[in-house]
């Protein structure tokens, strides 16, 4: 009986790279741990389509291909640890937990991201001070790796990140914010709203707003009202208090929609050859807001956004997440206006919620 596996990884030393790349692929779909080594030899090889084919395959073979990797990690010739690295973001566990730690100083920067992805995966809390220091990598993937596994780490990680938030460098502090807010930990609520009021540079108190919309503890919804007064972050904090979902937040919103009570400042946003003012733009967060929160107060002020132009759209979604209740609110506007954009909005948001007319033409169908 012929031994296909064997005969494959002979063939990954013929002389002509096409047979090499044909035979590398087969050995990817039979998946034999047999092949681990010699396609492991072949991430040196001088020919792309050859290497590529080489990671696809150790790839797709996964668990037994995962020491091997490690084992690359180490190798003089960047190309594998590169190689090896991207393989083990997708593949790696506990056994190559060492080999990592060790490759996070890497002076190839696609190493060190791939490695940082690949300690995602392990999830070992002892990685996190090693995770730390690239929060202040010199290249922003890198960065976003890091504070995307550390988020990945839980509450283990959280002491560290909040040490982070005091960095003296704000991309620094930008990223532990960053990562607080994807951890979705209670325990970074305090932390991230000392940021938010605190942090001297705006793209953190942003950032901050946004990981506490994360989060979605109801704490934080009397501060970011608070925060909504401040004309950079209005918008932001409207689009975090939708996504926390208190429904304490309900009346400062419909007070944003209706505009109760405007900003004492704003800004002109330009955009499509138009100059809107910005609290336009807030207007339409908050209805956006209010859909996702769900409460019955709301839809008064969301038929009302229907007239408006620049919240027409989005108080149409937002109502049909009320369901069939807000049918009799509706049925009324559809010969209310002559405008056929308004009409369009009504009828299309009533049929979402369920609504049909009592007859449709046969000739419609």
């Amino acid at each position: 009986m012929v031994d296909r596996v064997a005969e494959q990884i002979a063939a990954l030393k013929d002389g002509d790279w096409a047979i090499r790349e044909d035979a590398a692929r087969l050995l990817g779909q039979l998946k034999d741990p047999r092949a681990v080594a010699p396609l492991v030899t072949l991430l040196r090889d001088q020919d792309r389509s050859v290497r590529e084919a080489a990671v696809d395959a150790l790839r797709v073979i996964g668990p037994p291909a995962v020491e091997a990797l490690g084992v690359c990690l180490s190798e003089g010739n960047l190309a594998v640890q590169e190689a090896a690295s991207a393989i083990l973001a997708t593949t790696a566990d506990k056994r190559v937990l060492t080999p990592l730690l060790s490759a996070l100083r890497s002076s190839d920067w696609i190493v060190r991201m791939h490695v940082a992805q690949a300690l995602g995966r392990v999830k070992n809390a002892d990685t996190v001070e090693a995770l730390i220091p690239l929060l202040q990598d010199k290249v922003k993937s890198v960065r976003e790796e890091a504070a995307t596994t550390l988020a990945a780490l839980g509450d283990a990680a959280i002491p560290y990140l909040v040490q982070a938030l005091k960095h003296e460098d704000w991309l620094v502090r930008l990223h532990a914010v960053e990562s607080l807010g994807k951890s979705r930990s209670p325990h970074a609520v305090e932390p991230l709203l000392s940021a938010l009021f605190n942090d001297r540079d705006s793209a953190v108190r942003e950032d901050a707003v946004r990981a506490l919309g994360k989060i979605g503890d109801a704490r934080a919804v009397g501060h970011l009202c608070v925060a909504m007064r401040e004309p950079s972050l209005r918008t932001v904090a409207v689009e975090a208090l939708g996504h926390i979902g208190d429904p304490c937040a309900v009346p400062p919103l419909i007070d944003v929609v209706t505009g109760g009570t405007p900003p004492e400042a704003t800004r002109t946003a330009v955009g499509c050859g138009e100059q809107w003012n910005e609290e336009l733009i807030t207007q339409g967060a908050a209805v956006r807001a209010l859909g996702l929160i769900g409460d019955d107060r709301a839809i008064p002020s969301l038929v009302a956004a229907l007239n408006p132009t620049h919240t027409r759209a989005e108080a149409a979604a937002a109502l049909a997440n009320f369901g069939p209740k807000v049918v009799p609110v509706l049925l009324p506007l559809l010969n209310d206006s002559p405008d056929e954009n308004f009409q369009f909005h009504v009828r299309e948001t009533l049929m979402l919620v369920g609504w049909r007319p009592r007859q449709i033409s046969v000739n419609r169908l």
